[in-house]
C-alpha cells in the first residue's frame, strides 16, 4: 500500500493522568503534546507544548472522559493549539501495559482486545484499569476512528519456557499464568531497531542487552531481533533495583516481615514497591542526581546505594552474556541510562574481561545524545540511544492502520 500522510495521536493513560502526543507519519514528525494530571482532585491540571507555542489551564477534571475533552480543546485551540481540527486525527494508539499471553504484536483494538486487557487486570491492576478507561473516553470523543494497542509486554512473548517459568508448582503456571512477562517492551524494541540502524548492522546477525535505567529499570537480552530473557517478571517489582522498588529479593523476607514484624500484605507492597530501592537504601531520595550529590559530599548511605544500584545492572548483564554468547551491542537508554554518565561508568567498570570496554572520555563527551561510547577495541559496542515510546507506538499504529 502507498505511504499516505497521516496524523497518529498518542495516549498514555494512567490512574490520575493523561499524556498525549500527535505525529505526522510516515515523517515522525512530532507536531505537539501534552500532560493532562492529577484527574479526579480538587484541582486539575493540562499543559501543552506545540507549534511553538504552550498551553496551560487550571480546572477541576473529574473523570477521564473530561481529561479527553480538555485534550481537545488544547490542541485545536485557536491561538496555542497545533491542530485546525479533531477531524485531522486519522488513527490513535494506545499503551497498554498487560496483553499477557495473548497478544506478541501490536493490534487494532476490538471487542475481543478489550476483553483481553480486562481479563489481565488481576497482573496489572494499577496500569490496565486506567489504559481501558483511556480507551473507553477515546471511542466516546473519536467516534468510530480506529485505535490500536501497543502493550508493554507484546515484545518478551519470544522468550522460551526457560526463561519465562518460574521453579513453582506447573499447576501456578497451567491454571493462574504465573510467569515472567517483562514490561518496558516498547521501549526495548524500539531502542534495539534504533541502534540497528545507527551502528547500520542487522538484527538477524546481531545479539543485544538493552538497558532501560529510570525510576523503574529493567534488561533485556536481544538475540537476532527477539527478546529471549528479561529482568522484570510475573510483575515490574523484579529485577534489577530501581528508584523505589526492590528488585530481586529472597523470597523469605516476605514471610519473615509478615511473622516477624507484623507486616500486612498491604504493607509489605507498599514497602517493596514504594520505599524500596534508590530511596530505601539512600535514605535521601529516589532521584539518582541528589544521590550522587549526596555521595560527592561524603554521605556513605548514599554511595553504597550506587553501588548496590549499579552492582545490580553488573550482574545481569554478566548473565545475560553467558547466554547470548556473544554480545554485538550494550544499549543505554531511560532516564538514567541516557542521563546518568558517571552511573553509566560505574556499571562498565570490571566488565572488561567479558569484552566490553568503555571509553571513559566518549562517555563524557557523549553525555545524553546518540553514540558510541566503548573503545574501538571494545568487542562489544557501547552505545547510549535515546528511547521514544510515544514514536514507537506512532509506527506501529500508522503500520497497522495504513500500510498494511
Amino acid at each position: 500500500m502507498k505511504e499516505t500522510v497521516k496524523r497518529i495521536l498518542v495516549i498514555n493513560c494512567g490512574s490520575s493522568s493523561l499524556k498525549y502526543e500527535v505525529y505526522k507519519m510516515p515523517e515522525r514528525f512530532s507536531l505537539g503534546r501534552g500532560l493532562v494530571e492529577r484527574i479526579g482532585e480538587q484541582i486539575g491540571k493540562i499543559s501543552q507544548n506545540g507549534n511553538g507555542n504552550k498551553y496551560e489551564l487550571e480546572t477541576r477534571i473529574a473523570d477521564h472522559n473530561e481529561a479527553m475533552l480538555l485534550m481537545v480543546n488544547a490542541m485545536t485551540d485557536k491561538k496555542k493549539g497545533f491542530l485546525e481540527d479533531i477531524d485531522e486525527i486519522d488513527g490513535i494508539g494506545h499503551r497498554v501495559v498487560h496483553g499477557g499471553e495473548q497478544y506478541s504484536e501490536s493490534v487494532v483494538i476490538d471487542d475481543k482486545v478489550i476483553k483481553a486487557v480486562e481479563d489481565n487486570i488481576h497482573l496489572a491492576p494499577l496500569h490496565n484499569p486506567p489504559n481501558l478507561i483511556g480507551i473507553r473516553a477515546a471511542e466516546k470523543v473519536f467516534g468510530d476512528k480506529k485505535q490500536v494497542g501497543v502493550f508493554d509486554t507484546a515484545f518478551h512473548q519470544t522468550l522460551p519456557p526457560s526463561a519465562y517459568l518460574y521453579g513453582l508448582p506447573r499447576e501456578y503456571y497451567d491454571k493462574h499464568k504465573i510467569r515472567r512477562y517483562g514490561f518496558h517492551g516498547t521501549s526495548h524494541r524500539f531502542v534495539a531497531n534504533e541502534a540497528m540502524r545507527f551502528l547500520k548492522r542487522s538484527a538477524d546477525n546481531t545479539n543485544a542487552i538493552s538497558c532501560h535505567l529510570g525510576n523503574g529499570a529493567s534488561i533485556t537480552a536481544i538475540f537476532h531481533g527477539k527478546s529471549i530473557d528479561t529482568s522484570m517478571g510475573f510483575t515490574p517489582l523484579e529485577g534489577l533495583v530501581m528508584g523505589t522498588r526492590c528488585g530481586d529479593i529472597d523470597p523469605a523476607i516476605v514471610i519473615y516481615l509478615a511473622e516477624n514484624l507484623g507486616l500486612s500484605v498491604k504493607e509489605i507492597s507498599n514497602t517493596l514497591n514504594k520505599k524500596s530501592g534508590l530511596l530505601g537504601l539512600s535514605g535521601i531520595s529516589n532521584d539518582l542526581r541528589d544521590i550522587e550529590k549526596a555521595a560527592e559530599e561524603g554521605n556513605q548511605l548514599a554511595q553504597e546505594a550506587l553501588e548496590v544500584y549499579a552492582h545490580s545492572i553488573r550482574k545481569y548483564i554478566g548473565a545475560y552474556t553467558a547466554n547470548i554468547v556473544k554480545v554485538d551491542v550494550l544499549i543505554f537508554t531511560g532516564g538514567i541510562g541516557q542521563y546518568g554518565v558517571k552511573m553509566r561508568e560505574r556499571i562498565c567498570h570490571r566488565l572488561e574481561n567479558i569484552g566490553i570496554v568503555m571509553d571513559y572520555q566518549r562517555n563524557a563527551e557523549v553525555g545524553a545524545v546518540e553514540g558510541v561510547i566503548s573503545t574501538d577495541y571494545s568487542p562489544t559496542t557501547i552505545a547510549v540511544i535515546p528511547t521514544n515510546e510515544e514514536l514507537q507506538i506512532a509506527i506501529d499504529t500508522y503500520d497497522l492502520l495504513f500500510t498494511i
